[in-house]
């Protein structure tokens, strides 16, 4: 089977040649041409323009023979978890050959992979690298061990490279319009649907805001804390401009968090969809069994490399450049015992088996809240400086969860802290 793999929001003539490349290559070769759209959330963790039923219909008036979602993983993961399962899909699939367009040769994708192969690591891909995309993929079907063969067309110009982000931006600020200069970038297919799709009041695709609102105007640091892809320092950015009723406002709070566009787009996509660290950790968890998610991108490689920093004499970034080196052995503890500062009233009511909420308070401490008997404890946690550094590079790893419950320990009280 012949496939091509895309957001294609909205399908423009690169697209189009893509699939035009890819029918010769399936007609050639007596096989399927399956075009493999992203649904639900584009890959860059934003809702589509033009919705998957749009997008599935011009694919195949175009000439795909069947289109195939990739559904529930862009506001769960990040591209470089998200590939290798969109890949290994493919694989089981039957796909032999797969078709894509880049302005850099196959064989330049191919060296500028190399060292990515080699280390089993696909996160941290230079962002001045052109193609950055195409060649992740190049290098995860290597490092799968795939016989998938790869086949790199020229990019569509046009005046310059044809964006879907430009297209959807010039449609929108002309009032959802099609101008000329927008036709000349589309297939007929496409503007035809396009403009049925306006008509209906269909695009562009929007977040649910009130849901979004809801949640940032009214939940705990506690339970912030357990959504996947927000740190301590974007959880106190968020508190600290309460009260929300604008995108703007959202954005301006992540920005103060140093948060990119990306990172942006997927915490708010999964705070709209209530997605928690639990939930993100299971589910690499489940493809880490599958062999699909490299071992140096695994939940405990993550944890493990928390706890080296957090002991480490070097400075943060030289710390995780060192372990990155892969010649670090760590054994990292997964369960911490904390200490609690009570007020009297508080020590009386304390139980066992408690649920306690973890979090950083606005002060940057290491804290829990909970609630005994409908009353509420909020307090710093008692831990030596190495385990704080530890719980807060847990905190903020975007998706190991942390668990708080009390014990007795003696006469007292203190938290356990399970980690993942």
């Amino acid at each position: 089977m012949i496939a091509i793999s895309a957001d294609f929001d909205p399908v423009h003539i690169g697209h189009e040649k893509l699939i035009e490349e890819g029918r010769k290559l399936a007609d050639e070769k007596d096989s399927e041409l399956a075009v493999y759209l992203n649904k639900g959330y584009s890959a860059n963790h934003a809702p589509f323009f033009l919705d998957y039923d749009a997008r599935r219909e011009i694919v195949m008036d175009l000439g795909a023979d069947k289109v195939i979602p990739f559904e529930n993983l862009h506001h769960r993961l990040i591209l470089s978890y998200s590939v290798p399962i969109r890949l290994s899909k493919m694989i089981n699939d039957g796909v032999t050959d797969y078709i894509t367009a880049a302005n850099i040769s196959l064989d330049e994708i191919a060296t500028k992979a190399e060292r990515f192969i080699r280390q089993g690591n696909f996160v941290g891909m230079p962002k001045n690298y052109p193609n950055r995309n195409e060649i992740r993929w190049y290098a995860i079907n290597e490092f799968l061990g795939s016989k998938v063969n790869f086949h790199v067309i020229k990019e569509v110009s046009k005046g310059g490279k044809v964006s879907g982000r430009l297209i959807r931006q010039s449609i929108i600020d002309n009032g959802m319009r099609l101008d000329g200069q927008v036709r000349s970038v589309l297939p007929k297919v496409t503007a035809e649907v396009l403009e049925r799709e306006i008509a209906l009041g269909k695009v562009p695709g929007t977040r649910d805001h009130s849901k979004i609102y809801n949640t940032l105007n009214t939940t705990s640091r506690g339970n912030l804390s357990k959504i996947a892809y927000l740190t301590s320092n974007a959880i106190n950015e968020i508190i600290k401009k309460r009260i929300y009723s604008d995108e703007e406002t959202i954005w301006a709070a992540f920005r103060k968090a140093n948060y990119g566009p990306v990172m942006t787009r997927l915490a708010i996509s999964a705070i709209e969809e209530g997605v928690t660290k639990q939930e993100v950790m299971e589910l690499m968890k489940n493809y880490e069994k599958k062999g699909v998610i490299p071992d140096n991108q695994s939940v405990s490689h993550v944890i493990k490399r928390a706890w080296y920093v957090a002991n480490s004499d070097l400075d943060s970034s030289k710390a995780n450049e060192k372990f990155r080196s892969g010649k670090i052995k760590v054994d990292a503890p997964l369960v911490i015992h904390a200490g609690l500062n009570l007020r009297k009233f508080e020590a009386k009511i304390m139980r066992e088996n408690e649920n306690a909420d973890v979090y950083v308070d606005k002060n940057g401490k290491v804290s829990i809240q909970m609630k005994i008997d409908g009353k509420k404890i909020k307090t710093a946690l008692r831990l030596p400086s190495n385990e704080v550094t530890y719980i807060r590079y847990i905190l903020d790893s975007n998706f190991i969860p942390l668990k708080g419950t009390t014990e007795k320990v003696g006469k007292g009280y203190k938290i356990r802290l399970d980690i993942g």
